[in-house]
């Protein structure tokens, strides 16, 4: 008779034990769904403005929302410009990820309307930056596109010198690099004035690419490069390039380098 009473009892001790940690895992349960529904990306908006966009004589809203890679983080994984037109209607472009969009109105396009310009810093070392530019004129939503980086050729050479050239252009810029010299000796690049391997020099694309007038009064955009050489904080010069939307397309108009010393000089 004590057996089975004993049996009983731990049977009931067992249905208990599974009761309650039945409760906590429903309790578990709630406590991940909350947290997830919580964590559902939320569309937050960075930048509203108006402007007559659309060419009709009425203001249009143009805003830039983004989705934060996480609670409280400036960085955002998602941005998406949204123009709320005169006529009623909604258009929307996917842009890339960043910080801190920046939103300017130019006729970068000349067609007597304002196109809608946009640039999202990436973070990364040399400010680097994504650039946008749109129209929407007569409600129609179209990708102008920015002109592409510089294509630009680069070599270090003996003796501590590089040299670049600008591939658009065929011009080709020397550079005197013999204050870098005790730094290059320890890092190998260089044994006794001669060139360990062949290396080229780092090249990035646009650190700045911005509005500015280049041409009979009209608007364009000036382009800045930064050139450097072992590493990316040994800069060595920037290049400037600036172009002018015409026929349909980006057309170089000039490009100018400068050394972080002096002006960089120009083969012949």
């Amino acid at each position: 008779m004590k057996k089975e009473f004993g049996l009983v009892l731990l049977a009931l001790f067992f249905l208990s034990l599974n009761a309650i940690t039945g409760a906590y895992a429903v309790e578990g349960d709630k406590k991940q769904i909350q947290k997830e529904e919580t964590n559902v990306d939320k569309t937050i908006n960075l930048l509203s403005e108006e402007m007559d966009v659309s060419g009709d004589g009425k203001v249009d809203t143009i805003e830039i929302n983004g989705v934060q890679y996480e609670e409280d983080s400036s960085f955002l994984k998602e941005m998406i410009l949204l123009i709320k037109g005169s006529n009623g209607q909604i258009y929307t472009a996917e842009l890339d990820s960043g910080f801190d969009p920046i939103l300017k109105f130019d006729d970068l396009n000349h067609d007597g309307i304002m196109d809608i310009y946009i640039t999202i810093p990436t973070g990364s070392s040399g400010g680097i930056a994504h650039h946008f530019l749109y129209t929407l004129k007569d409600f129609i939503l179209t990708d102008i596109g920015v002109p592409d980086s510089l294509m630009i050729t680069s070599e270090f050479q003996n003796n501590y010198k590089a040299s670049i050239t600008i591939d658009n252009t065929g011009q080709t810029y020397n550079f005197n690099l013999i204050s870098k010299k005790k730094d290059y000796d320890q890092l190998g690049l260089f044994v006794k004035g001669k060139l360990n391997e062949p290396r080229e020099l780092m090249i990035d694309p646009y650190s700045s690419l911005k509005p500015v007038i280049v041409k009979d009064e009209l608007y364009g955009l000036k382009g800045i490069q930064q050139i450097s050489g072992a590493y990316h904080a040994d800069s060595i010069a920037f290049v400037e390039s600036k172009w002018f939307y015409e026929n349909g397309k980006w057309n170089l108009l000039d490009t100018k380098v400068i050394n972080r010393d002096k002006k960089a000089k120009k083969s012949k």
